[in-house]
């Protein structure tokens, strides 16, 4: 009897040691504030935000827009200033959201900055909704910069 007890015993000590790893890996996997899946035939990579990492990179969007603007006759193609990243190479972009936070970044041609907004030569379609604030820390996550 003493015997089969004993064996009882290491069997719950070892179930209770597996459930903790479980929960660990589980905590771990649920605090990750972000994926990044990297998009096969190219150097970009889909970046997908928690919304807890949204809230705490003060994430906001805008959308693509054609506009009058100053300088030309007819409308073009704008978005927020704020929403431009350069890389190290000083190729200009911006961050598209094909879904509610999941971002992906787009090359953008930059004609000119008029107020808060920058007119664009070349970038997505109209209507396109675009990271406005947070696009550092989306960008940084991509491409690992900071970890």
């Amino acid at each position: 009897m003493y015997h089969s007890y004993r064996w009882m015993v290491i069997l719950l000590i070892v179930a209770g040691l597996l459930l903790s790893g479980c929960q660990r890996s589980s905590t771990h996997h649920a605090m990750n504030p972000a994926e990044v899946k990297h998009i096969e035939g190219s150097d970009l990579s889909l970046v997908i935000l928690t919304e807890k990492a949204a809230q705490r990179i003060d994430l906001k969007t805008d959308k693509v827009r054609e506009m009058k603007v100053k300088r030309s006759e007819s409308e073009r193609k704008v978005v927020p200033y704020s929403s431009l990243i350069y890389d190290r190479n000083g190729q200009t972009w911006i961050y598209k959201s094909p879904k509610p936070l999941t971002f992906v970044r787009h090359k953008v041609e930059v004609d000119y900055i008029e107020g808060k907004m920058a007119v664009l030569n070349d970038g997505p379609p109209t209507d396109t909704i675009v990271a406005s604030l947070g696009v550092a820390e989306i960008y940084g996550t991509e491409t690992g910069v900071g970890h």
